[in-house]
């Protein structure tokens, strides 16, 4: 259990102290900030708060600063603390919530942002008055994640407290600047994607064949270069057997596109719609509640013994996971000289710099005409 102790610890700042939190082992753990002031021929100390809610010694000495020309206009702290009494804070926690509930509504993705802020951002700043969160409380988030994480799951983090800070700004809980926008984001290296070949993919299908479920979502995945989730969204009524037609939902950008069917994977694909009904998901057809866990855990191990051995669990560039069937569509495709707009459009990727990571993979890259120069 953590415990205070009693002794004030001068700063090199005037009038502001700290006290010391230890922990059972006597390690400090936190700090509490104070702050004195001489009124009305006697010396008042005032508890700022603590380290680990962002309370700075510069942020002390403003405070310090506040009451002292407060005193000098004839205000007295009581008369400023009872207005800070009445002024409504506004806890990030509460925004926080507002959004996802207002999310619900307009972002079927809201679920993945939710769980991200649960995870990663409540135990920071989710009790903290949104107007004392600052940049460097941000910067402290971004700080420890990056340990963990990797680069670009930390900015989504990052991104995810952007996105409860305009909200709040749009509804007019919140009047400052949006913090974020003093963060760096941290930089984040797609020069190599990895794809299956199609050795692999043949191994890939061949270990899953005899899971129904598991099979048609990975066919699907491979014949559309669908994300995770708009595989799983698929319903009866978007398949059109006759043109080979599939009607995809990007939950990302919030948007509708078409997909098309292989020949290969139509034996599978009918004989799911026989058993379900227009408004069935096709591949979550019997309504699992965790679908996305049961695809993980079953899919995960398989991907992990066929193509992961000796490689670090980090290894983020090298390593197969699901989205990775995303990637070996764009892949084929551009192998194969589609057009990098066609891919574009395949992937529904809103900007064409997405698209153009696949352009290196293309037929007409010069990597055969550099082969033949000499030999």
């Amino acid at each position: 259990m953590n415990r205070t102790l009693n002794k004030r610890i001068k700063t090199n700042e005037d009038g502001i102290f700290y006290k010391e939190i230890i922990n059972d082992k006597k390690k400090v753990v936190d700090k509490i900030f104070l702050i004195r002031y001489r009124h009305d021929d006697a010396d008042k100390l005032l508890t700022i708060g603590k380290y680990s809610q962002g309370i700075r010694i510069n942020y002390c000495k403003e405070k310090r600063n506040e009451i002292l020309n407060n005193i000098r206009l004839g205000e007295t702290p009581t008369t400023i603390r009872a207005k800070r009494i009445k002024k409504q804070l506004t806890i990030f926690e509460t925004i926080a919530n507002n959004y996802f509930e207002y999310a619900s509504i307009h972002n079927r993705d809201y679920l993945n942002t939710q769980s991200r802020y649960e995870n990663h951002i409540k135990n920071y700043i989710g009790n903290k008055d949104i107007n004392r969160i600052t940049p460097h409380n941000i910067e402290d988030i971004q700080r420890d994640k990056i340990q963990i994480l990797a680069p670009k799951t930390v900015n989504h983090i990052i991104q995810t407290i952007g996105t409860i800070f305009n909200f709040a700004i749009d509804r007019g809980n919140f009047k400052g600047e949006n913090p974020i926008k003093k963060i760096k984001p941290l930089k984040v290296n797609n020069a190599r994607e990895r794809f299956l070949s199609i050795q692999e993919v043949k191994q890939l299908i061949k270990e899953v064949e005899k899971d129904e479920e598991l099979l048609l979502f990975v066919k699907l995945s491979l014949s559309t270069g669908g994300r995770f989730q708009t595989i799983n969204q698929i319903k009866k009524k978007d398949v059109n057997l006759e043109q080979l037609i599939i009607t995809l939902e990007d939950f990302k950008n919030n948007s509708f596109y078409k997909g098309f069917l292989q020949k290969e994977i139509m034996p599978l694909l009918k004989n799911r719609l026989l058993q379900i009904e227009s408004n069935d998901y096709v591949v979550n057809y019997k309504g699992t509640k965790d679908l996305k866990s049961k695809i993980y855990k079953k899919l995960k191990p398989i991907l992990d013994k066929l193509f992961n051995k000796g490689l670090d669990a980090t290894d983020r560039k090298n390593r197969v996971v699901v989205h990775t069937l995303r990637h070996t569509f764009a892949s084929h495709l551009a192998i194969n000289g589609t057009p990098i707009y066609t891919i574009q459009k395949l992937m529904n990727h809103r900007d064409i710099n997405m698209t153009m990571r696949y352009a290196k993979l293309a037929p007409d890259s010069g990597k055969d005409a550099v082969l033949k120069l000499y030999f």
